[in-house]
């Protein structure tokens, strides 16, 4: 970061971007400081209030303009915290992040995300193309529960290319209008009833 009312002329910043601020006031001691238009270190943005600490990784920016127009940025080197709703109901909408365009990321570099709640609720709202959940595991994707449901209005699929077990300790109970089973026997004759093309059409290579 730039002292106050100082331009930084580095050269990675391009020439055209260069910012100067004539206006800029501070107010700073050993723990921290507080200004007001100072110009990050590239010299390619303006910060319309830029609060300090006194690690150089302890910072709330507002920006103003460059690369980074409208940007609101903290960074901790420890940890981050946000809390609220100690005098709302549990029925309340308390907190809310809300991207009215673009994406919301939310990553763990070195570590795992976790979300708790007396119920969690997932809504894909999109038409078309869009409206799905999509869930990627390079290893295990486990659901526990006492009741497990899956309903779906045209398809449901069930696939993997090794091994797949349906195991019920109790009682299994299977229904379909119609319920056909083949074998990888009718990849090399089909049977009298078909089922080659379906063998072809589901076979993982």
């Amino acid at each position: 970061m730039s002292t106050p009312g100082h331009v930084d002329l580095d050269k990675s910043s391009g020439g055209n971007s260069v910012k100067y601020n004539y206006t800029a006031i501070g107010w700073g001691n050993d723990h921290g400081a507080i200004s007001f238009g100072s110009i990050h270190l590239r010299a390619d943005v303006t910060s319309d209030i830029l609060l300090q600490a006194s690690d150089g990784e302890h910072f709330f920016s507002m920006d103003k303009d460059g690369p980074r127009k409208g940007w609101t940025t903290s960074m901790s080197p420890g940890n981050f915290q946000v809390e609220c709703g100690s005098n709302r109901a549990k029925a309340d909408d308390t907190c809310m992040i809300n991207a009215k365009n673009g994406n919301i990321d939310i990553i763990a570099t070195n570590g795992k995300i976790r979300l708790q709640a007396d119920s969690i609720e997932m809504f894909a709202c999109g038409a078309g193309d869009e409206g799905n959940v999509q869930i990627v595991a390079t290893e295990t994707a486990s659901i526990f529960g006492t009741k497990v449901i899956v309903n779906s209005k045209v398809n449901t699929k069930v696939m993997s290319s090794g091994i797949t077990e349906v195991i019920a300790n109790s009682c299994l109970k299977m229904y379909g209008s119609i319920i056909s089973g083949v074998s990888d026997a009718v990849a090399v004759k089909d049977s009298k009833v078909g089922g080659k093309r379906y063998c072809e059409s589901n076979t993982q290579t």
